[in-house]
C-alpha cells in the first residue's frame, strides 16, 4: 500500500489526525465520491469488540478497503487496522466465541471465505471453490456454513457449473434462446444459471466441496437483484436450512409469491413452511433457543409496497399470529433480543428510519432511536449497535442502550473530511395535501444562506413511487449537492410515500398522476408560504424513475410551473412501457392489472397522451442497462421535444442502469444537471 493510502486509511479509522487544513467549502460531488465509506459492521455475541470495514478514497482518487477492530470495553480504544491486503473484506461475521472472524475476499482470483484471528496472524481461506461465493452464513454453534453460489441448475458438480461458465464466455455465437419471462432482470439478461445454497461443515479442514441443498429447483435463492443472506438462516439447532424464494413456476414475472422454504442441511425434501400466504414471505428469524420463527410476511399478492407484517411462529405449540397487527409500520430487518421475548426492528417513520423494541406477547411498539436512517448490526450486552445516517451524515456505527439512553458514537470515519465542507441548514416541514390530509417534506436552505435574499428551488421528486426523500445521506440522489450549489432544496413525501402508515402508501395504486400531483403542487404553494426565502417563481423540478415519470406528467399537467425540468429514467409512455419492463407484477398491481385488461387506466396517466401541452426545457438522463424502465423511454421524451422545438438535452450512459453507480459518470451527472439548472435560473 502506498504510503499516502496508508496515512488517508489512518486518519479514516480515527488513528491520526488531518493530514491537511482547508478553508470549509459548499459540498460538491467531488467531495462526495471522495467520502469514505463504512461497512461490513460486525459485533461479537459479547458486545465488546467490534469489527468494520472502511473504503478509504485518496485526494487522488484511488481507493483503499481494509477492517478495523474497535475494543468496545475501553470507552478510550482507538480503532486497529487488522488488514492490510489488496481488494476488499466483506461480509464480516464473528465466530461464536469472539475470537476470530470470517469474511469473504478475492485474494485469489474468486471470492471465498477466510478466518482471521484477532490475536494476531494472519487470514486463513477457509473455502477453495471453483466458483465465487457472493454470501455466507454460519451455523449458531459456528460448525456449518451455508453459502449462495451461481450455479446452473442441471449441472451435478460445481466444476459442471465452472465448465458451462468457461464456455458460455468462450462461445463465438451470441444469440441466447427463452422459453418463458423473466429474460432479463434489472440490468442483467438472463444466462440460465441460479443461485443456489451449498452447505459445508468447518471442521479445521479447508472446504473443497458442498452439498447443494437447492438442487433440481430452478429458483434463486437469494432472489435478485437486491436480496442477501437475511433470507437465508440455519434452524437454531443447526439441522436445516431455511430461505425465502418463489416456487419453480412459469409467472415469475408477474407473481411476488416468495415462500419460506425449509431443507435439511444434507438436503434431500424442501418444505414450504408458508403455503397458504401468496404474498411476499422474507427474512426468517430464529430465537436463539429456537423455539420461535419470526418473519416479515405482506398480504396482498403482487404488491411489493404492502405493509410487512410480523409474524410469530411457536416451533413447540405450532401456533402462528401476527405480532403488533394495529401497529402502521412496515418493518424493514427483525432481531430477537437474547430471551426470544422481543423483537428489534428497523421501519420508515415520518422521514426517519426508526429503531423499535416489539414485544412478542403483547404486541407492544416502543421507539428506541427516532433521528435519521438507522440500519441495525446487533443487539448484544443490553444496548443497539446500529449504523446511522443524516442529511448531514454519511453514515458511522452508534450505540444506545435498549432503553433508549446513553446514545454513543463508535465511529467517525470522515470526521477529516467533513471539516472541510459546509452543509446546508435543513428542516422538516408538512402541510395540508390531498383531501386536506398532513403531508411532510423537508427542505434545505442553500449554503452560505443570506437573511433577505430568495432562491432558486431545487424540486427533488422521489421515485418509487413507494419511496421517501427523508432524513439520510444519499451516495446518488444527495440533496446536499444542489445546496451547495446554490439552491433552496424542497422534497416532499407526496401521498403514496412509506413510512406514514398503509394507507397513505396505498392511496397512489390506479391513481399515479392524481394525489401526488395535487400534493406536489400544494407542497410548493406551502413551503414558500412558510419560508420566504424560497423563490417560487424561479424553480426546476427534476425526479428519476417515478420522479421521471412525475416531470413528463408536470409538462402535460403543469406546465407552468417550473423554469426547467430533469428527467432520469421516467416512464413517457405506459404502454409501451409496460411491454418492454421486467417485473410485471408492479404495473399490474399499480394499474389494475395487464394493459390490455385495463387499457383505460394506463392512458388515463400515460405522460404521452398529452404531448400537446409540452413546452418546458427539459434534460433527459438514461443509462442504456436500465431494464426497470428501459431507455427507449427517455430517448421518445427526446425525440418529441426535439420535434416540437422545446428545448431539450439527452445524456445516456451505455454503461449505467436504472442508478448512476459509477463515481466518474456520477460527477458528469452533477455537472450536467446543474449546468442546465444554472442556465435556466439564471442564479
Amino acid at each position: 500500500m502506498k504510503k499516502s493510502s496508508v496515512l488517508f486509511a489512518l486518519v479514516a479509522a480515527g488513528l491520526a489526525t488531518s493530514v491537511y487544513a482547508a478553508e470549509p467549502t459548499a459540498f460538491n460531488v467531488q467531495q462526495l465520491v471522495k467520502l469514505n465509506k463504512l461497512h461490513s459492521a460486525a459485533v461479537s455475541n459479547d458486545g465488546k469488540t467490534m469489527v468494520y470495514g472502511v473504503k478509504v478514497v485518496d485526494d487522488k482518487g484511488e481507493a483503499n478497503s481494509d477492517l478495523y477492530l474497535l475494543d468496545l470495553s475501553d470507552k478510550n480504544a482507538k480503532p486497529k487496522q487488522l488488514t492490510s491486503a489488496a481488494g476488499t473484506e466483506h461480509d464480516v461475521s464473528f465466530s461464536p466465541d469472539g475470537k476470530s472472524i470470517y469474511f469473504l475476499a478475492s485474494r485469489t482470483g474468486s471470492s471465498q471465505l477466510y478466518q482471521l484471528a484477532l490475536n494476531g496472524g494472519e487470514a486463513i481461506a477457509v473455502t477453495d471453490l471453483p466458483l465465487d461465493i457472493n454470501g455466507y452464513k454460519l451455523s449458531n454453534d459456528g460448525k456449518q456454513l451455508v453459502m449462495t453460489l451461481r450455479v446452473f441448475p442441471e449441472c451435478k458438480d460445481l466444476a459442471c457449473s465452472k465448465e458451462m461458465f468457461t464456455a458460455e464466455a468462450e462461445r463465438k455465437s451470441t444469440g441466447r434462446l427463452y422459453k418463458q419471462l423473466m429474460v432479463r432482470h434489472w440490468d442483467t439478461w438472463e444466462d440460465h444459471a441460479r443461485n443456489h445454497l451449498f452447505v459445508a461443515s468447518l471442521d479445521g479442514e479447508k472446504v473443497t466441496t458442498a452439498i447443494d441443498v437447492t438442487a433440481g429447483r430452478d429458483t434463486e435463492t437469494p432472489p435478485k437483484p437486491f436480496s442477501g443472506m437475511e433470507e437465508v438462516t440455519f434452524t437454531a439447532d443447526g439441522k436445516f436450512v431455511v430461505y425465502s424464494a418463489k416456487a419453480p413456476s412459469n409467472d415469475q414475472a408477474w407473481t411476488t409469491n416468495y415462500d419460506l422454504w425449509q431443507v435439511p442441511v444434507a438436503g434431500g425434501e424442501t418444505v414450504n413452511l408458508t403455503p397458504d400466504n401468496k404474498a411476499w414471505d422474507s427474512q426468517p428469524t430464529y430465537s436463539a433457543d429456537g423455539r420461535y420463527l419470526a418473519y416479515l410476511a405482506m398480504t396482498k399478492p403482487g404488491y411489493e409496497a404492502d405493509r410487512n407484517r410480523i409474524m410469530l411462529r411457536d416451533n413447540v405449540t405450532g401456533q402462528e399470529k401476527e405480532v403488533a397487527p394495529l401497529w402502521d409500520r412496515s418493518p424493514s430487518s427483525i432481531n430477537f433480543s437474547a430471551d426470544g421475548r422481543t423483537l428489534y426492528v428497523t421501519a420508515q417513520d415520518l422521514g426517519q428510519v426508526t429503531l423499535f423494541e416489539v414485544n412478542t406477547q403483547f404486541g407492544d411498539v416502543r421507539p428506541i432511536y427516532n433521528q435519521g436512517s438507522n440500519s441495525l448490526i446487533a443487539v448484544a450486552n443490553n444496548k443497539l449497535f446500529f449504523q446511522k445516517s443524516t442529511l448531514v451524515e454519511p453514515g458511522d456505527v452508534y450505540s444506545v442502550t435498549l432503553e433508549g439512553e446513553r446514545l454513543t458514537q463508535l465511529t467517525d470515519v470522515n470526521k477529516d473530511k467533513l471539516a472541510n465542507i459546509t452543509f446546508g441548514e435543513f428542516e422538516q416541514f408538512n402541510f395540508k395535501g390531498w383531501n386536506d390530509e398532513t403531508v411532510h417534506g423537508y427542505w434545505i436552505k442553500p449554503v452560505n444562506y443570506e437573511e433577505g435574499k430568495k432562491y432558486p428551488i431545487a424540486y427533488l421528486v422521489h421515485g418509487g413511487p413507494q419511496g421517501s426523500f427523508g432524513n439520510s445521506f444519499s451516495s446518488r440522489w444527495n440533496a446536499q449537492l444542489w445546496a451547495g450549489a446554490g439552491y433552496g432544496v424542497v422534497m416532499v413525501d407526496f401521498h403514496g410515500s412509506t413510512g406514514y402508515g398503509q394507507a397513505f402508501t396505498d392511496s397512489i395504486g390506479k391513481d399515479w398522476g392524481g394525489k401526488p400531483l395535487e400534493d406536489l403542487k400544494k407542497g410548493m404553494a406551502a413551503v414558500t408560504t412558510q419560508q420566504p426565502w424560497l423563490d417560487a417563481s424561479n424553480a426546476c423540478a427534476l425526479g428519476g424513475s417515478y420522479g421521471g415519470y412525475m416531470m413528463n406528467w408536470f409538462q402535460g399537467k403543469w406546465n407552468d410551473g417550473f423554469k426547467c425540468l430533469v428527467d432520469h429514467a421516467g416512464l413517457f409512455d405506459m404502454r409501451s412501457m409496460y411491454y418492454v419492463t421486467e417485473e410485471l407484477w408492479f404495473p399490474e398491481y399499480e394499474f389494475g392489472g395487464p394493459y390490455d385488461q385495463n387499457k383505460e387506466l394506463y392512458e388515463k396517466f400515460n405522460p404521452a397522451n398529452y404531448v400537446e401541452n409540452w413546452k418546458t426545457p427539459m434534460l433527459v438522463i438514461h443509462g442504456e442497462k436500465d431494464y426497470r424502465v428501459p431507455y427507449g423511454q427517455g430517448l421518445a421524451a427526446f425525440t418529441l421535444m426535439q420535434r416540437k422545438g422545446i428545448p431539450s438535452e439527452l445524456l445516456v450512459f451505455p454503461d449505467e442502469n436504472h442508478w448512476i453507480l459509477n463515481q466518474d459518470n456520477l460527477q458528469l451527472w452533477y455537472k450536467n444537471v446543474l449546468g442546465w439548472m444554472d442556465r435556466w435560473t439564471a442564479k
